[in-house]
C-alpha cells in the first residue's frame, strides 16, 4: 500500500490501470497511451511522470486483494475532485477504447465507475462518442 496521500494524479491513473486491467490483460498499446496521457495532459501538469510504475503497481496491488476493485474505486472517489470526476470516467474511455475492442467487462468497469463518480448518462455518453469518433476508421 502506498504511504504518501493520495493525489488526484494518483487516483486518475488508478482509474487507468483499472481499465486497463479489468481484462486480465494490460496490453503494450493501452500501457503506452497511460503514459501519453500523463505526459500531455493539462490535469497532469506537474505530475512525475517518473511515478507512473509505482502508482500502477499500487493500484494493481489493490486490486489483486479481496474486493479490490471496489476498494479501488473508493479511493477514486475520495480521492478526486467532484469537478475531475468527468474527467477520469474519459480517461476510463480513452483506455478502454485504446485497443478499438470493447469488452462486456469494461463496459461493466465504465457502469461501476459512472455511478461510482455519480456521472450522468448523458455526460457519459458525450464522452464514450468522443472517443468512437477519435478510433474511427476511414
Amino acid at each position: 500500500m502506498q504511504r504518501t496521500p493520495l493525489t488526484h494524479y494518483d487516483a486518475l491513473i488508478y482509474v487507468m490501470v483499472m481499465a486497463s486491467a479489468v481484462d486480465s490483460a494490460m496490453s503494450d498499446t493501452e500501457l503506452a497511451r497511460i503514459g501519453q496521457i500523463t505526459r500531455s495532459l493539462p490535469v497532469f501538469s506537474g505530475f512525475d511522470a517518473g511515478r507512473v510504475t509505482d502508482v500502477a503497481h499500487d493500484c494493481a496491488e489493490i486490486l489483486s486483494g479481496n474486493e479490490g476493485m471496489d476498494i479501488a474505486l473508493e479511493i477514486i472517489r475520495d480521492t478526486l475532485p467532484e469537478r475531475l470526476h468527468d474527467t477520469a470516467y474519459a480517461l476510463a474511455v480513452e483506455i478502454v477504447a485504446v485497443d478499438e475492442t470493447v469488452l462486456p467487462e469494461e463496459i461493466r468497469l465504465l457502469q461501476l465507475i459512472r455511478d461510482r463518480l455519480q456521472l450522468d448518462k448523458l455526460t457519459c455518453a458525450a464522452i464514450e462518442r468522443s472517443a468512437i469518433a477519435r478510433y474511427r476508421h476511414p
